[in-house]
């Protein structure tokens, strides 16, 4: 087990039958429900325990999360199960040298990711060309973070300022895709124990080209 697995277990297992985030979905998601119309497929990565992925898949689509923590899985399994929808859940760190694996690379219309700001820059830089390379010629990638005024509220999130989201650091990493929206918002949010109060956020929706790998 990973220290990365080994943290994210014990806070989901801190809880007890609770959900760290609770069940309802990102509202930076859900507001985008309409979007979600165009497209078939979606990739839920750093999932959790299944709030997101659930949502997606009762929005008609085919899901497939991807969590590193076992203890997670079994509480996003419980939850697609009483919602009634299917969701394929995948244990595996999307850090990993071989993720994604041939089977999800180019493969999805929609890949989400939703407070994923666990790694620094070097590792951000792997993270967001493994999420590149799931995403599909012409599909697209959601991502809602904080930004560093996220330190003053302290809130939820990560504690170091290198982890945070900027504007212009989203837009150079994503250069060459299409921006379709990046907007940068304050908030107040009740997402179970672990997000709650005022926040400094940022979200983006980005188009990968029909032409270009990767």
């Amino acid at each position: 087990m990973t220290a990365q697995e080994a943290r994210w277990s014990a806070r989901y297992r801190e809880v007890g039958d609770d959900y760290l985030f609770g069940v309802e979905p990102n509202r930076f998601l859900a507001r985008r429900a309409s979007l979600f119309a165009q497209g078939h497929s979606a990739l839920s990565v750093a999932d959790g325990e299944g709030r997101n992925s659930v949502w997606l898949a009762e929005q008609g689509l085919e899901v497939t999360a991807v969590e590193i923590s076992a203890v997670a899985v079994t509480k996003a399994r419980k939850l697609s199960a009483a919602r009634g929808v299917p969701v394929a859940y995948q244990i595996a760190d999307i850090l990993a040298p071989d993720w994604p694996p041939a089977a999800l690379r180019d493969c999805f219309d929609w890949v989400v990711g939703i407070f994923i700001q666990f790694v620094g820059p070097e590792e951000r830089t792997r993270q967001f060309a493994a999420l590149k390379a799931a995403t599909r010629p012409g599909g697209r990638f959601l991502l809602h973070g904080y930004t560093p005024l996220q330190l003053q509220y302290k809130t939820g999130g990560p504690p170091e300022l290198a982890n945070l989201y900027t504007p212009e650091l989203l837009r150079g990493a994503f250069s060459d895709w299409t921006i379709e929206e990046l907007v940068e918002y304050e908030d107040d949010i009740a997402e179970g124990s672990g997000h709650r109060g005022r926040s400094a956020l940022i979200g983006m929706v980005a188009r990968k080209p029909v032409s270009v790998a990767a």
